[in-house]
C-alpha cells in the first residue's frame, strides 16, 4: 500500500488567532537523527514568532525534512516534546493508529534505501535545494505487517535508540562536569604563565576538496571530516568517506588529521567543536588543532569551548564568514600552576575516556540498528517471541 493509505501529512497549522501563553518551536537544524538538540521557547508579545513556523505537531507524529533527505533531519514527537510549534521545512507525517503503529513507520521512513530515493526525487527538484514534496512521502509503497508485528518491531529498534539516547545524556554530564572543573581551576588556581594558543599546539587545515564529478573517489575507506560532522563530542564515523583515489586528489594538502586532537568548524556554524576519535582528512570547513601535550587534550579542548561564542564575531570574509588558523594562533591561554595542571589532566583524561566509550557504543548500537532494520522490516527476522 502507499504510505499515504495510512498517514497524513501536515494536518494541522498554526493560526495567529490562537492563544498560547508559550510557544515551543522546532526548526529542521535542531533535529538530526531524532536526536533534538534545540527547542525553543518563544513567549507571544515578547518573542517574534518565525515566519516558517505554521505547523504544529503531536506525540506520535513523524518530522521529516523536505530539503536534503539524505542529511537526516528526522525524528518522531514523544512525550514530553508533543505540542510543538514546528517550521514549514518540515513534512509533519500523522499515523493512523487503528492500521500503523507510529514508530514502524518512522523507522521505515529512515532506511537507508527510502532516504536515498527520496534524495534522488530532491536532486530532480527545480528548487533552489534539493526538495521533495509532502506527496513524495505519501506515494512511498510499503508492506504493512499486521499492527501487533508493527508495534514490536517499533519497540525493538526504539530500545536501541533509547539506549544510545540514554549514553548521550550521560555523555551530556560529563561534559558539563569536566567544564566545571575547568572554570573552577581557572578561577582558582594562580595562573602562572601565559601562552598563545600557537605555543601550545599544532594547526592543520583541511583542503581534501574531491569534485562531485568524479565518483570513483567517493564511499571508500577513507574517513572524510566536514563541518557536518563535528559533533560536540567525539566524532567516531563521518557522514561521507573517500576513495584512496578521492584522497590522493589533494595532492601535498592529502594529510590526515590523527585521533586525540580537536576539530573545528570555520565556516557554516562557525566554532563547532569535536574531538577526533580515528585517522581522517577533513574539507576546508574544517580546522584541526593538535595540542603538542597529549597530556593537555582535555585542558585545550575546554579553554576552545570557553571561547566557543566568540568564535562568530572572531570571523571574518566579504562574502562568506571564516574562522582561520591566524585568527586562533594568537588567543592568550593561562595556565594555572603545575599541581593543579597535573591535576586537572587527570581527572579530564578520566572523562574524556567515559565519553568516548559511550561513543564507541553508541556507534555500534546505531550499525546494529541499521543492519537489522531492514531485515526486520522484510520480515527476515522474527518477532513474533518478542514481549511489548
Amino acid at each position: 500500500m502507499r504510505l499515504g493509505d495510512c498517514c497524513k501529512t501536515n494536518l494541522h497549522t498554526y493560526s495567529d488567532k490562537e492563544k498560547w501563553s508559550l510557544i515551543r518551536y522546532l526548526d529542521t537544524g535542531s533535529i538530526t537523527e531524532g536526536r533534538i538538540d534545540e527547542i525553543q521557547t518563544l513567549y507571544p508579545g515578547v518573542d517574534k514568532i518565525p515566519s516558517r513556523a505554521r505547523r504544529k505537531a503531536s506525540f506520535g507524529d513523524i518530522l521529516f525534512s523536505t530539503v536534503r533527505p539524505n542529511q537526516k533531519h528526522y525524528g518522531i514527537i514523544e512525550a514530553g516534546t508533543e505540542n510543538l510549534l514546528v517550521s514549514t521545512g518540515f513534512t509533519v507525517v500523522t499515523v493512523d493508529t487503528t492500521i500503523a503503529d507510529p514508530y514502524f513507520i518512522y523507522y521505515y521512513l529512515t532506511q537507508s534505501s527510502v532516504i536515498e530515493s527520496l534524495q534522488a526525487i530532491a536532486e530532480q527538484s527545480t528548487s533552489t535545494y534539493p526538495s521533495i514534496k509532502p506527496s513524495d512521502i505519501e506515494d512511498i509503497e510499503l508492506d504493512l505487517p499486521e499492527l501487533e508485528t508493527q508495534k514490536k518491531i517499533g519497540s525493538t529498534l526504539r530500545m536501541l535508540d533509547r539506549k544510545i539516547a540514554l549514553n548521550e545524556e550521560i555523555n551530556d554530564n560529563l561534559q558539563q562536569q569536566l567544564f566545571s572543573l575547568y572554570e573552577n581551576m581557572a578561577t582558582a588556581s594562580p595562573c602562572l604563565k601565559e601562552y598563545t594558543l600557537s605555543n601550545l599546539c599544532d594547526f592543520q587545515e583541511g583542503y581534501v576538496n574531491p569534485p562531485q564529478t568524479h565518483p570513483e573517489y567517493f564511499d571508500g575507506e577513507v574517513k572524510w571530516l566536514r563541518a557536518v560532522d563535528i559533533n560536540e563530542s567525539f566524532i567516531i564515523e563521518t557522514s561521507r568517506t573517500l576513495t584512496k583515489a578521492g584522497f590522493e586528489s589533494a595532492k601535498k594538502s592529502a594529510l590526515l588529521f590523527e585521533p586525540n586532537t580537536i576539530a573545528i568548524s570555520k565556516s557554516g556554524t562557525i566554532g563547532r567543536l569535536g574531538i577526533i576519535a580515528d585517522y581522517m582528512c577533513g574539507n576546508r570547513a574544517v580546522i584541526n588543532i593538535a595540542p603538542h601535550d597529549t597530556n593537555m587534550l582535555a585542558f585545550i579542548y575546554c579553554f576552545l569551548k570557553s571561547k566557543q561564542r566568540e568564535f562568530p564575531d572572531m570571523a571574518v570574509g566579504s562574502v562568506q564568514k571564516n574562522l582561520y588558523v591566524s585568527l586562533l594562533e594568537p588567543l592568550s591561554v593561562s595556565i594555572p600552576d603545575n599541581e593543579s595542571l597535573t591535576a586537572f589532566n587527570a581527572v579530564g583524561a578520566s572523562i574524556l575516556g567515559m565519553i568516548h566509550n559511550n561513543c564507541v557504543e553508541n556507534t555500534d548500537l546505531a550499525n546494529l540498528r541499521d543492519t537489522i532494520l531492514p531485515k526486520l522490516m522484510s520480515g527476515e527476522i522474527d518477532v513474533s517471541s518478542v514481549l511489548l
